[in-house]
């Protein structure tokens, strides 16, 4: 069974197909749940690591405190966000031993999963964008267009750099994380506003526009997970029958295009660290194309 793709998005000089209602093949061919297991798993991940933080103001059972910036959980494993690790060392202050190792333990962690694994899995403007992304295919908006990855690269850099000339962790005062977070513990029109903010970027400015290319959270995953072991793979690619549907739900549909294609003797595992380990190509996948595996594992079935 296949359908036809309606629109199209350039990646460079190359058009790819794209797809208003991907997954309906999937469903008939693997049914419901398989063609939503990994969407359904990272939202019950990350609003299950949300409800941790939100148990001890909202209950009184503090099992985790702090916030996705820096946290401690039931009062003995630290972890602490790299790139907060990063702007601290930049104001020229020496940090507890704790923010050391709990930076530590994340960097690790991430760099075996790949980095960009904390944007799809933990980090809860996740689920603000990819409904963003889920409007605009619906009400069928293609106008609009997000700035190059590299800018949030650049603004990493430009975020350490204030950091250094003002003595303050300059990304924490609008890091929307946190101000999701905030919003939901402590409400305030300013934590909202700018959950609002995000949503409407993507939904209205730039497709996919605030994770892929603005965020620098996201880019420092993006660098910490370079070499990660876990990647997916586009291993079944000969059963591709071009429905474009991966295309379609992909934050960064372009990493895609050669493991998929395979041209040029390309691997087929996505080893580009802007891709997020979602999982969702391997959702709404009919023929089962994709899979994760190890990045070393570049058999083509």
């Amino acid at each position: 069974m296949t359908h036809t793709a309606v629109s199209s998005r350039s990646f460079g000089a190359r058009r790819v197909p794209q797809a208003p209602r991907p997954g309906r093949q999937a469903v008939a061919t693997k049914g419901w749940w398989r063609a939503h297991r990994f969407l359904l798993l990272r939202r019950f991940s990350q609003l299950g690591i949300l409800a941790l933080f939100l148990a001890g103001p909202w209950f009184g059972a503090w099992l985790v405190k702090g916030n996705l910036s820096s946290s401690l959980t039931l009062g003995v494993l630290p972890l602490t966000d790299p790139f907060v690790l990063a702007q601290v060392l930049a104001t020229r202050h020496l940090p507890e031993t704790s923010a050391f190792v709990g930076a530590a333990i994340v960097i690790g962690f991430y760099a075996l999963v790949g980095g960009r694994a904390f944007c799809s899995w933990v980090c809860p403007v996740n689920a603000v964008t990819d409904s963003a992304a889920w409007l605009r295919r619906r009400l069928h908006i293609t106008s609009g267009r997000a700035p190059r990855g590299t800018l949030r690269h650049w603004l990493l850099g430009a975020v350490l750099l204030a950091s250094a000339a003002t003595g303050l962790t300059v990304w924490e005062w609008v890091n929307p994380v946190s101000l999701t977070q905030r919003a939901l513990i402590f409400g305030g029109s300013l934590a909202w506003g700018a959950v609002a903010a995000v949503f409407l970027f993507d939904l209205l400015v730039a497709p996919r526009g605030w994770c892929g290319h603005v965020c620098p959270v996201g880019a420092a995953y993006a660098l910490i997970g370079r070499a990660g072991v876990l990647r997916v793979s586009a291993a079944k690619s000969s059963a591709c029958n071009d429905c474009a549907d991966c295309y379609a739900v992909c934050p960064e549909p372009q990493v895609i295009v050669l493991p998929l294609k395979g041209k040029g003797g390309a691997s087929p595992v996505i080893t580009d660290s802007d891709c997020t380990n979602c999982g969702r190509c391997i959702d709404v996948c009919g023929p089962d194309v994709f899979r994760f595996t190890a990045r070393w594992d570049s058999r083509r079935v």
